[in-house]
């Protein structure tokens, strides 16, 4: 049987077993996919076992993506968007610990199906992580203006830089959002009940592509986007397509996406249900 895991901090919200194993499932294969909470700290003892155990590929999340970069061989894309978020354990002789990164094929899969037109939009990206930095460099290299907003205007500037953007404060975004034609969050901030929305409903407008990354729950920005009768888009799309590429570069097969999906949301109506419970 091959295993396949997701390891973040945390981990427990996560949604790609099920969706992972219905595709494995429906590929016919004899394997499964599993998740570990893993500390960053500890990312090269967990990846390091993961291969000596035969492991056949991982997922990396939160807060693991930029990590990995000083542990694996990273591919050309992940090592210039500086994160990665796929690994592969090599059937060669060296067993070499390969990384990619699929998150920024996932977004823009996600926000092209909702029908944005990336080129010459003014994309505003708020968040400087691993998941931010593969939608800044996808986006800018499909000819959106990017900006970046982050808590940290210094690391906001710094992967601005990278992609040619403009880097901001998160003091900023009330001026920012509103001249946005696509606003990201990628950001933890809506993963929990309750969670603030960093951004005003009053600076959002009708017909904005709002893109929460987050898929484990309705966040409080897709709530206040759909008032404003703005384009509100789930982070359930970014979430299948990156999974499909990364199953697909493990496997060798075509994904089964529309499968992924119904998985995903599935699960997700399944969770709703057992918490009205």
């Amino acid at each position: 049987m091959k295993i396949f895991a997701v390891l973040g901090d945390p981990i427990s919200h996560s949604l790609s077993p099920a969706m992972q194993n219905a595709a494995l499932k429906a590929l016919g294969l004899d394997a499964q996919y599993l998740s570990f909470r893993v500390a960053k700290e500890n990312l090269r003892d967990a990846l390091m076992g993961a291969r000596a155990m035969g492991f056949s590929g991982l997922n990396l999340t939160i807060p693991l993506k930029e990590t990995a970069l000083e542990i694996v061989i990273a591919d050309d894309l992940a090592r210039a968007i500086g994160a990665v978020n796929t690994v592969s354990f090599g059937g060669d002789a060296k067993n070499e610990i390969k990384g990619y990164n699929t998150d920024g094929f996932g977004a823009l899969m996600a926000l092209e199906m909702a029908g944005a037109k990336i080129r010459d939009s003014r994309a505003l990206i708020v968040g400087a992580g691993g998941a931010s930095r593969a939608i800044a460099y996808t986006l800018s290299r499909k000819g959106a203006q990017v900006s970046i907003a982050n808590r940290s205007r210094s690391r906001a500037m710094e992967l601005a830089d990278r992609v040619e953007g403009k880097g901001f404060g998160l003091d900023d975004l009330d001026k920012l959002v509103p001249r946005a034609d696509i606003l990201i969050n990628t950001t933890s901030v809506g993963m929990k009940e309750g969670d603030p929305s960093l951004i005003d409903e009053s600076w959002l407008r009708p017909g904005q592509i709002v893109f929460d990354t987050i898929y484990n729950r309705r966040t409080e920005l897709l709530e206040g986007a759909s008032r404003a009768k703005a384009v509100a888009i789930d982070g359930v799309a970014m979430l299948v397509y990156q999974g499909a590429k990364a199953l697909e570069i493990w496997t060798g097969l075509k994904a089964p996406a529309d499968v992924m999906d119904s998985a995903v949301r599935d699960a997700l109506r399944e969770r709703e249900k057992a918490k009205a419970s």
